[in-house]
């Protein structure tokens, strides 16, 4: 049974995936885009990873999707304003992603697992309370470096978009 779930969400998010990159419409686009992320959470579920499974909801399928959402609305994308693409600038990125799969194809390929074998601590790492200890303790240094380039760029975009007055 389970392996017959994982199969249909295998083919939701590969499907989904497509979708979001041939899709011509943009809100068609991101709307695949949220399936898929709803997908890839269900495949978080399986692996009883329920924390990765609610940020991948919360933070994706809401926040990052609702703000592309508004920035395809406010962007107004149509096929009339959009410049005819030429045939070199085609071909150099079909190159390009070609060359981009190989790279990926090699490096699966290569990679062999850190762990060897897997000890039993007794441990719940899947508890918040695991989670934000290691964060705050073993990587707090990153946690605020992170911390202080978003603020950077909430405050860039402030700037950015406030109007000057014109005296």
């Amino acid at each position: 049974m389970i392996t017959i779930i994982f199969y249909i969400l295998a083919a939701i998010t590969l499907g989904t995936g497509l979708l979001t990159v041939l899709s011509k419409n943009p809100i068609h686009s991101a709307v695949y885009m949220i399936i898929c992320f709803f997908s890839i959470s269900g495949h978080y579920l399986m692996l009883n990873a329920l924390f990765l499974a609610v940020i991948n909801i919360v933070v994706y399928a809401g926040a990052i999707i609702v703000l592309l959402l508004f920035t395809l609305m406010l962007m107004n994308l149509s096929e009339q304003h959009e410049p005819k693409k030429k045939v070199a600038s085609r071909i150099a990125a079909t190159v390009s992603a070609c060359l981009m799969g190989l790279v990926l194809l090699a490096a699966m390929l290569k990679s062999t697992p850190v762990i060897e074998s897997y000890k039993a601590e007794g441990a719940d790492f899947q508890s918040v309370s695991v989670i934000g200890q290691v964060l705050l303790e073993e990587y707090l240094v990153p946690f605020e470096f992170a911390a202080i380039l978003l603020l950077a760029a909430m405050i860039g975009a402030v700037l950015i978009s406030k109007k000057e007055k014109n005296a």
